[in-house]
């Protein structure tokens, strides 16, 4: 079983907003996101869209996210 659930988009974007990204720039549902030591990472996400376990993973690899910070 994977340690991550499925999530919405607004409630993963919330938690990499809570951890330290912020929104450098957005063009419609493309914001990149950018944070001190890390280079710039692109969600591509409407807010009410699911993101499955196996995308978040991916998302975690890039931004460090964990599971317990949704």
């Amino acid at each position: 079983m994977s340690d991550w659930p499925s999530t919405k988009a607004k409630q993963v974007l919330a938690a990499l907003l809570r951890n330290g990204w912020t929104i450098k720039r957005q063009t419609g549902s493309h914001r990149t996101l950018t944070k001190p030591d890390h280079a710039d990472f692109v969600f591509a996400f409407h807010d009410g869209e699911d993101i499955g376990p196996r995308m978040l993973a991916r998302i975690a690899k890039h931004t460090g996210l964990r599971p317990n910070d949704l």
